[in-house]
């Protein structure tokens, strides 16, 4: 790090010790958790500067009615269910996708919704459905893959929707008159889509700043260095040092994709109830592939396994050791919430590297 930069880090350090306060930054994306413990950066920073988890891991605020519904049409026979990895564990009232897999269900992990396409164009014969989650990284592929289906006149193929968007859950956490958060590390990969603009509105209305980092050690550090140096001066700014890859508008091409497919709705997120704003439903010409729609599925109200505390951390109220299911009922082997199960969890992470 060019020492310009190192004393940068300093004195805004030095303000903030001497306003006798810390510092607690998010880092909303579950890549970055990981990133942050595995590269060491984690341990590396002083104990007045707190790292807090985000609504950022897809898995982690999918909430437990879809988990159901899932679950649900895994049951229905002629059904196959085409699933990112991460989804297959997560508990539902009724068991997992795991276990209902090996009670005989037809369940399958893809890689992307492409190969579950394939599986529907392969075999004719059955019901493929897709388990469309994720924030707006992986939405655009759904929707590609879904207008391909619509051109192709695919009739055996759907998707069970719950895709979200970052920027109204953010708005959500700030809205909380009790919110702990400083100022965000903002995620890379969403970011390359939504484009750098696209926390201005967030940073006007509330005031904490907004960096947008990739994942490598150098990335992340210059991110938390340019949080501490905006937080220390209070001073409201979104600034992007992932230039490599996100641009101020974002990818247009790929968003256009989305608009295309999807509109605008309210979303349920786990523990933090219906966000208005922040969901994505098929538009009535892609109607004949809602899974829902098709095979009569409604979706839950949303609710927490009891002692799961997967929704105070993905608020950054609570970090996962404190949780007391932690590492004792709740393990990776044995999760008991979706922070424990994901690659990109919370607890996930803590529990691997050590909190």
């Amino acid at each position: 790090m060019p020492q310009r930069d190192v004393d940068q880090w300093g004195e805004g350090l030095a303000r903030l010790r001497e306003a006798g306060r810390d510092l607690r930054l998010m880092e909303v994306c579950g890549t970055h958790t990981v990133s942050l413990f595995r590269s060491g950066v984690r341990a590396l920073l002083p104990p007045d500067v707190r790292l807090i988890s985000g609504p950022g891991c897809p898995v982690c605020v999918t909430a437990q009615g879809y988990i159901d519904a899932a679950c649900y049409l895994a049951g229905r026979s002629g059904l196959r269910i085409c699933t990112y990895g991460d989804m297959i564990r997560v508990p539902g009232r009724n068991g997992s996708l795991a276990e209902k897999r090996a009670e005989g269900a037809d369940v399958m992990v893809v890689y992307s919704p492409v190969d579950a396409l394939q599986q529907a164009l392969k075999h004719p014969e059955i019901e493929v459905v897709f388990l469309a989650v994720g924030f707006e990284t992986t939405t655009p592929g759904t929707a590609a893959v879904l207008k391909q289906a619509e051109a192709l006149g695919v009739s055996n193929f759907s998707a069970l929707c719950a895709h979200k968007t970052v920027i109204p859950a953010m708005h959500a956490l700030l809205s909380d008159p009790g919110h702990c958060v400083d100022g965000f590390l903002c995620p890379g990969h969403v970011s390359v889509i939504i484009g750098a603009g696209a926390y201005a509105g967030l940073v006007k209305e509330f005031g904490p700043p907004c960096v947008i980092a990739g994942f490598e050690p150098r990335q992340m550090v210059d991110g938390i260095r340019r949080l501490i140096h905006y937080v220390s001066r209070g001073e409201a700014a979104v600034e992007n040092v992932y230039g490599a890859a996100v641009t101020e508008a974002g990818n247009r091409i790929a968003w256009g994709f989305v608009e295309d497919v999807f509109e605008v709705s309210d979303a349920v997120w786990r523990a933090m109830g219906v966000i208005p704003g922040s969901g994505l439903a098929l538009r009535p010409k892609y109607a004949d592939f809602d899974a829902a729609r098709r095979y009569g599925v409604e979706v839950d109200e949303d609710y927490e396994p009891e002692g799961c505390c997967c929704g105070a951390v993905i608020q950054g109220k609570l970090l996962p050791p404190d949780c007391p299911l932690f590492g004792r009922a709740c393990t990776p082997r044995s999760p008991v919430g979706p922070c424990m199960v994901s690659s990109e969890g919370s607890c996930a992470a803590y529990h691997r590297f050590g909190g």
